[in-house]
């Protein structure tokens, strides 16, 4: 196996990783608030069309702005149901993703005919860091990467400092674990549900970003692909916990990379194989953990107990 093409499977990896793990570390905050969000399909992809449509109006900054407005636009849909009037999350999430992938999939024809013809969208290229990018192995798979590759670095010890090492963290996993409790000692357990919700609706408006203005430069319809399920199996896999979480992407991101690396081998596989990896990674990495639940104990609730 040569050096190139080790190189380029490690680079492939992080390259499929990133949106996973912006959207999976966003729904990581999201359920540490109790809430499960089913509806983070809908997100990314709700992410994914806005960074189109801001990205041919006024270029990539903009683009950015609407891609996190889009995702924050339909998790506040999902919260107004779920956290504000109690519905359902499972049912409600499902109800939600459905309608962006429809919304989204009508608005593209409207706006750029059946043909779809939306190409020439700025995209953002890799930033080589001088001297890291020479580290033997590693050092252009993490450091000749996007600029919201490295915001995702950066990401992961701050999500870590907000949660673990502050108030507001406290109060926010308070409210995954006792609502009751977080009610008597008088913080809004709603208003930390709200919080986690949008943090985790905006991380998942830049996954959908991401695949328009890092990866494709245009928009296809239902191009979130189910990333939105995988980003809430990797929470799972990661044990709800900043660093677990970006790991667990990593680990799918290697798993989608493989068919390159297989491809360089001379190996001829059916691309079906590698649409299914992550999924079996998932479940045989989830069956042989051998570690308690760690799931904030009061997930999916939506009525305080009695």
């Amino acid at each position: 196996m040569s050096a190139e093409a080790v190189d380029a499977f490690l680079q492939a990896a992080v390259r499929t990783a990133t949106p996973l793990g912006l959207a999976a570390l966003g729904e990581s905050i999201t359920e540490r608030s109790g809430v499960i969000n089913i509806g983070l399909e809908g997100a990314i992809i709700a992410g994914a069309f806005a960074a189109l449509v801001g990205a041919d109006a006024g270029g990539i900054a903009p683009g950015w702005a609407a891609a996190i407005a889009g995702g924050l636009a339909i998790s506040a849909l999902f919260g107004l149901f779920t956290v504000s009037m109690r519905a359902d999350q499972i049912i409600t999430g499902t109800a939600v993703s459905l309608l962006a992938l429809g919304l989204t999939a009508t608005l593209y024809r409207l706006l750029y005919g059946s043909a779809g013809a939306a190409l020439g969208i700025p995209t953002s290229g890799p930033v080589v860091v001088p001297g890291l990018a020479q580290l033997p192995v590693v050092g252009r798979a993490l450091f000749a990467q996007p600029l919201i590759t490295y915001a995702l670095y950066l990401l992961v010890p701050a999500v870590w400092w907000w949660l673990y090492r502050t108030h507001s963290g406290l109060a926010l996993r308070a409210a995954g674990e006792s609502p009751e409790a977080t009610v008597a000692a008088g913080i809004g357990y709603r208003a930390q549900q709200w919080t986690g919700l949008l943090v985790g609706g905006a991380l998942a408006g830049a996954a959908g970003g991401t695949l328009v203005l890092v990866q494709t430069g245009t928009f296809a319809e239902g191009m979130s692909a189910g990333r939105g399920f995988i980003a809430i199996a990797i929470v799972a896999l990661g044990r709800w916990h900043p660093l677990g979480v970006v790991l667990a992407a990593l680990l799918f991101g290697g798993a989608n990379a493989l068919q390159f690396l297989f491809q360089a081998m001379g190996w001829s596989v059916p691309y079906q194989v590698f649409l299914a990896l992550p999924y079996v990674i998932a479940l045989l990495a989830l069956a042989g953990a051998r570690q308690r639940r760690v799931s904030p104990a009061a997930l999916g609730r939506t009525e305080l107990a009695a």
